[in-house]
């Protein structure tokens, strides 16, 4: 069955905290990557297989900052698939802590040829790959 959503709890910790206590800004991409990669062992694969011949690199993301993440706060990150093109896997993502949204953000991949020597070029991705996700439903 594919999959569109997935929580992964994680907490702050103190090297990712600036010198005014909260965590710094390029940490909240850091998460949403980590939840990135917990949502494809989900799914029953790595996103960075070691011999493959194709990866995924990021070819966008934002954040919106609603409310600050501190050291040893505990959080969780509701990571979506928002849209699937044959190429393309765009994900949603909100940090949550006690029922408050503190970031919303956004991270598109590409599927890519790895052929070494040559520069990577995108393609379409894998069925095999393709099936195990779907876009999540709207207000889920």
């Amino acid at each position: 069955m594919p999959i569109s959503e997935f929580v992964y709890r994680r907490r702050v910790q103190f090297p990712e905290t600036d010198a005014s206590g909260i965590v710094h800004f390029t940490n909240f991409f850091k998460y949403v990557e980590e939840a990135e990669h917990a949502l494809w062992r989900a799914a029953g694969r790595s996103i960075a297989d070691h011999d493959a011949t194709i990866g995924f690199p990021r070819v966008a993301a934002s954040f919106e900052f609603k409310k600050a993440l501190k050291f040893e706060d505990e959080f969780d990150v509701h990571i979506k698939v928002a849209e699937k093109t044959r190429k393309t896997i765009r994900y949603s993502a909100e940090l949550r802590m006690n029922g408050d949204v503190h970031a919303t953000g956004s991270l598109t991949i590409i599927c890519v040829r790895r052929v070494p020597g040559e520069p990577a070029r995108a393609r379409d991705i894998p069925p095999e790959i393709a099936d195990l996700f779907e876009v999540a439903p709207t207000g889920s």
